[in-house]
């Protein structure tokens, strides 16, 4: 693999930052369904006992990949380790889409997840996600990069060369493969989508790749994680890909609970992610190519920064009243 270019620290974040230098700073865009009474920008918990939710059943969803089989298996031995904690049996949900996870969230048939950086902050907003989780190396750092792949034939050697060709996206709702490189390729070389270059959306990050590899799609912006992960499991070559463009590093995917979920289950939710043990399991087999080693507390006022700033420079609104 050829790296052509490389943008580090806090390159990306001063340019969307000096995009966004006009708009105004909201302390919190949670639907009018919820309350925030110590300013965290999460949902706070019903102060009503009876509108917590207690279910016999936990149901489980990791964020949409191109096969959610393969990720059934991965997570089986968490969700056990789950269940032994919480009592409660714990089912793992296939979800095929951001907006078919954020849905079960909002509508209450979705009561603990992982949702992709991207779509973290319209899940809190919209369907009272509480994250407190992500997944991070042993000695503590966390996250992962946007990059922007071609083909080695496709005669793409930097952004530039974009122009006038395909470039794929993988959903509205996604941090890498959607927001962050719309946001760079406006303020850092001046290209708009269906302007000078033509957009497409493949669904998942796997999809984008598996496209630019098939030549469905000429260049795509896809997660490294997701990429890593890909080519642990022998499904892409590391010869069948060049990256034009690695981005600063980002926030990974946010685990967490509803926030109407009784308050002693959502403890206890808390404690099966930091009690769980990696060493042997099928997580530590999937996720260590990509640096996740354990799960570290985190908060979405602290740590999602740098994604609402880019919504922000994308005059991202969310609507869910």
């Amino acid at each position: 693999m050829r790296m052509l270019s490389k943008i580090t620290g806090n390159t990306l974040a001063a340019s969307l930052l000096a995009v966004t230098a006009s708009f105004a700073v909201n302390a919190s865009d949670l639907s009018q369904r919820f309350t925030d009474a110590n300013g965290d920008m999460v949902a706070d918990a019903p102060t009503d006992p009876s509108q917590w939710v207690d279910p016999n059943t936990l149901v489980f969803a990791y964020t949409p990949v191109e096969d959610p089989a393969v990720y059934a298996e991965v997570w089986e031995g968490f969700l056990k380790h789950m269940e032994a904690v919480t009592g409660k049996r714990v089912q793992f949900f296939p979800v095929q889409s951001n907006a078919a996870q954020l849905e079960a969230m909002r509508a209450g048939r979705l009561h603990v997840a992982g949702f992709n950086t991207g779509s973290n902050p319209l899940a809190v907003n919209c369907a009272g996600f509480v994250p407190f989780t992500m997944m991070a190396r042993e000695d503590g750092t966390f996250g992962y990069e946007m990059e922007i792949i071609t083909r080695p034939d496709s005669g793409i050697s930097s952004v530039e060369d974009i122009r006038g060709r395909s470039l794929a996206f993988t959903a509205p709702t996604s941090n890498s493969g959607f927001k962050a490189p719309s946001a760079l390729l406006e303020a850092e070389f001046g290209m708009v989508a269906e302007v000078d270059f033509q957009p497409s959306f493949s669904g998942s990050h796997d999809n984008s790749i598996l496209g630019v590899v098939n030549r469905d799609y000429d260049a795509a912006a896809i997660a490294n994680s997701v990429l890593k992960r890909m080519i642990s499991r022998d499904v892409v070559k590391p010869d069948s890909y060049t990256t034009i463009y690695t981005s600063q590093t980002f926030p990974t995917t946010g685990y967490g609970y509803v926030y109407n979920l009784k308050p002693e289950l959502a403890e206890k939710v808390k404690e099966a992610f930091f009690t769980y043990e990696w060493e042997g399991s099928a997580l530590q087999e999937e996720f260590k190519n990509s640096g996740e080693a354990q799960f570290i507390p985190i908060t979405y006022q602290e740590h999602w920064e740098v994604v609402r700033t880019i919504d922000q420079a994308m005059g991202v609104t969310y609507n869910c009243n």
